[in-house]
């Protein structure tokens, strides 16, 4: 059933792969970006008790599920890699860590710019914003030991296992609104329930949501292509592709 996965196991195939789609996803990315921002910022309804500041909320909740989405497929990828032992796991972890360290990094700064008029402090160690602290300091984690060691090998090993322990993470950041008492508001979108706002505000939302994730897979793929190469630059596939380019 799995066979046809089995090419990709390849790094010249998959690099191959990675290049055809990044035109495509980064067209998706551009466009829905373009559509839900101004969607979401000029159309959308204001919020009956915050107003516009509401609106940094089309910014801040896909940075947010997309910083935990992305070290879920680190980690995944991880795992992978230790169970079957597969080369390009390592390279797509280290491609994943740094885009999923600017995507909590946003949320981080977001949040705390949405909650200095809502709170009246930029900072409160709430167990929502303390939890997505330490997801920042993961992603450091495994990006610094990325770069700790000259063997690309050994530091894959020992990122991937920063990057599955630090998975336990995950569900405190999704459940600490409801664990407990906490300043942060519950779930404004849920995946199995009605959304807690307007569908004027949910849709904008959407289209937002989508443009930042094809933006992730846009950039996770050019950085994949990158560690592919990285990894791979003694093969000969490799030096033939430098010297097609410097035709």
């Amino acid at each position: 059933m799995w066979k046809w996965l089995h090419p990709y196991a390849n790094p010249e195939t998959t690099y191959h792969l990675s290049d055809r789609v990044i035109p495509w996803f980064g067209w998706l990315s551009g466009s829905l970006l373009t559509i839900g921002l101004v969607w979401a910022l000029l159309f959308a309804p204001a919020d009956y008790q915050q107003g516009d500041s509401f609106r940094i909320f089309y910014l801040h909740v896909p940075a947010a599920s997309l910083s935990m989405g992305i070290y879920l497929g680190m980690a995944i990828a991880a795992l992978c890699g230790m169970v079957w032992q597969l080369k390009l796991s390592d390279a797509a972890v280290a491609a994943l860590a740094p885009v999923g360290a600017v995507f909590t990094a946003i949320a981080l700064f977001t949040g705390a710019a949405w909650g200095k008029p809502m709170w009246g402090t930029w900072w409160v160690w709430d167990a929502r914003l303390t939890s997505e602290l330490v997801l920042l300091f993961l992603y450091l984690g495994v990006i610094a030991i990325n770069n700790a060691f000259e063997d690309k090998q050994m530091a894959g090993k020992a990122a991937s296992i920063i990057a599955l322990v630090g998975v336990i993470n995950l569900p405190i950041i999704k459940y600490s609104v409801e664990w407990w008492n906490t300043l942060h508001q519950g779930a404004t979108v849920s995946k199995l329930g009605k959304p807690a706002m307007s569908l004027e505000m949910f849709w904008p939302f959407v289209v937002c949501f989508l443009g930042f994730a094809f933006f992730v897979a846009t950039v996770t793929c050019i950085r994949f292509k990158t560690e592919i190469l990285l990894r791979n630059s003694s093969r000969p596939w490799v030096k033939n592709l430098m010297l097609e380019q410097a035709k």
